[in-house]
């Protein structure tokens, strides 16, 4: 199986957990159960890698100094990108090259999801035009203002061509349920059992 590069956007004010959860969950993904598959590059089925607009570091909600692997200019090819939120989206729904950025990515990615108030920028980028979508519970109205957008409200992953999440912590099931579908069911069961985690979907 080739391997998929997951392409996760940060800029200033991105939620710490919105993009270090599908980061855990991807980069933790092996396709041989077992701990000791783990300490290997070899049976991991995804590349992770962040992305930001220039290769400054990023600080992140909460103080935590990022520094991306890429910047815009040279990313590699993104198969799957993950779009996450926090405080920051509302500067970036103004920014119309990380707007622009989004677009490109997603026409040529084979899956593009988003994690809490990512989804705003996703719809501003008018990728959930006539689609259903969640974000988190503070961000419904603004959701469905930006656009002819349905949301979901109390869901907590909601797949409609692209895959969005509630918030902050529900993108970690996101990022299971997209395990799930591209590795398997036992998989995605197997991943959240070594990080310990508790799918709710």
């Amino acid at each position: 199986m080739e391997k998929l590069n997951v392409g996760i956007l940060i800029f200033d004010g991105v939620e710490v957990l919105d993009f270090a959860g599908p980061f855990e969950v991807f980069s933790r993904t092996r396709t041989v159960p077992g701990v000791e598959s783990r300490r290997s590059e070899e049976s991991a089925p995804f590349h992770v890698f962040t992305v930001a607009k220039t290769d400054e570091i990023v600080r992140a909600t909460g103080g935590l100094e990022i520094l991306p692997a890429h910047s815009f200019e040279d990313a590699p090819r993104v198969d799957m990108l993950v779009v996450p939120g926090g405080f920051g989206t509302r500067a970036q729904l103004n920014d119309n090259e990380t707007l622009a950025w989004i677009r490109k990515v997603a026409a040529t990615a084979k899956q593009t999801t988003s994690v809490c108030t990512g989804a705003l920028l996703l719809a501003k980028a008018g990728l959930l035009e006539g689609r259903r979508a969640t974000t988190h519970w503070g961000a419904y109205d603004l959701l469905a203002s930006l656009g002819n957008v349905n949301v979901e409200r109390g869901a907590r992953v909601v797949h409609d061509g692209i895959i969005s999440s509630a918030g902050v912590a529900a993108g970690m099931d996101m990022a299971f349920e997209v395990v799930a579908e591209i590795c398997g069911r036992e998989i995605a069961d197997e991943t959240a059992k070594y990080i310990e985690y508790e799918r709710r979907v």
